[in-house]
C-alpha cells in the first residue's frame, strides 16, 4: 500500500516568535538628480560584501526611482555602489543597521560635477516620527503585543508612506494576528515598489488562503520563488494521487536545487521501486542512507535494498 505523505506547502515565513529575523537588514530609498531632484528610474543599486562573506547583489530602482535593498547577512560592512547610464556612479561603505528601516536617498550627478553623494535618516539632528514609531512597533511586536505593534507600524506609515520597513513589518505582523485584510493592503504597497519580495507573496498566499479567495492565493503562489521544499511537498501530492511520472521531476528539481535533501531520495527511490527501475532506486535509496543514515525510513530503505539485490 502507498503511504500517504502528510506534508504542508512549506510557505511559512512567519514561523520564529520574533517578526524580524536576525541578521537580516533593509534598506530603501530613492535614487535622484542631485540638481533637479528628480528620479532616476535605470540605476542599479549594488551591494558588495567588504570582508567575512563573499556576497554581490544588484537590486534594479523602479520607474518612481525609489530602491529596495535586503540583505540576508545584514550584520557585515558593505560597499554600495550606485552607477546610471549619464551619471557618475557613487560609492560609500556602510554596515546597515538591524531591525531599522535604513532610509537613504542616493544622489547622482553629471559627469564634470560635484558628487553630492547621499542623504539618510542618520543625518538628521531631529528624530524622524516615522522612524521613531518603527522601531516601537518592532519592539511591542517582538514582546508579543501585536496589536500595538500593528498601531505603530500603521502610525509609521502614515507618517512616511513610501517607509516600505513599515508596510513589510506592518503585512508580517498583521497576518501573524489574522488581520487579513490589514496584512493584503500591506504587503501589496511593498509589491508596488519591489515586486520580487518572496516574503510579501507569502503574505499574500497565506492571507488569500485564510479568507478562502482561492484564485488569488493560487496567484500569489505562482510569483513565489520556487524551492526545494515546495518541490518536495508538489511531488508527494503528485504521489498521492498516484502520478509518479510528473512526481518524479519534481523530485529531481528538488534535488538539482538541494542535493542534500535526504527525503526527495527516498521518494525518488521508491517511486523508481513502482516502476521496476531497480538500477536507479538503488542508487536513490543508497544515496538516502548515506545522508541520513538514522531517518525514519532508513528501516525502509535498508529492506528495500536487500529486495533489490
Amino acid at each position: 500500500m502507498r503511504r500517504f505523505l502528510p506534508l504542508a506547502l512549506i510557505v511559512t515565513f512567519l514561523a520564529a516568535t520574533n517578526v524580524f529575523a536576525i541578521g537580516e537588514a533593509r534598506m530603501t530609498g530613492k535614487v535622484l538628480d542631485a540638481a533637479t531632484k528628480q528620479p532616476i528610474p535605470d540605476a542599479v543599486v549594488t551591494a558588495d560584501a567588504t570582508g567575512e562573506r563573499t556576497v554581490h547583489q544588484d537590486f534594479k530602482v523602479k520607474k518612481d526611482g525609489s530602491y529596495a535593498v535586503f540583505l540576508l547577512y545584514g550584520t557585515i560592512k558593505y560597499k554600495f555602489t550606485v552607477k546610471a547610464p549619464g551619471y557618475q556612479s557613487y560609492i560609500e561603505e556602510m554596515k546597515l543597521k538591524l531591525g531599522e528601516p535604513n532610509v537613504k536617498d542616493f544622489l547622482l550627478t553629471k559627469p564634470g560635477a560635484a558628487q553630492v553623494g547621499s542623504t539618510g535618516s542618520e543625518s538628521k539632528e531631529k528624530s524622524d516620527p516615522a522612524v521613531d514609531a518603527y522601531n516601537e512597533g518592532a519592539s511591542l511586536a517582538n514582546s508579543g503585543d501585536l496589536a500595538g505593534a500593528i498601531k505603530k507600524f500603521e502610525e509609521a506609515v502614515a507618517a512616511k508612506p513610501d517607509l516600505l520597513a513599515g508596510w513589510i513589518a506592518l503585512a508580517k505582523i498583521s497576518l501573524k494576528a489574522k488581520e487579513y485584510p490589514k496584512a493584503i493592503n500591506a504587503a501589496q504597497k511593498v509589491l508596488e515598489v519591489d515586486d520580487s519580495d518572496a516574503d510579501m507573496w507569502g503574505v499574500l498566499f497565506n492571507a488569500y488562503t485564510a479568507t478562502g479567495d482561492k484564485a488569488k492565493a493560487a496567484e500569489a503562489e505562482a510569483k513565489m520563488p520556487q524551492n526545494a521544499g515546495a518541490l518536495f511537498n508538489q511531488a508527494a501530492r503528485l504521489i498521492n494521487q498516484q502520478k509518479d511520472g510528473e512526481a518524479e521531476k519534481l523530485l529531481k528539481q528538488a534535488i538539482e536545487i538541494d542535493d542534500t535533501m535526504a527525503v526527495a531520495y527516498y521518494e525518488l527511490g521508491m517511486l523508481y521501486v513502482r516502476a521496476g527501475k531497480n538500477a536507479e532506486a538503488k542508487t536513490a535509496l543508497s544515496k538516502y542512507l548515506e545522508l541520513d543514515p538514522n531517518g525514519r525510513d532508513a528501516a525502509t530503505a535498508k529492506e528495500m535494498l536487500n529486495y533489490l539485490k
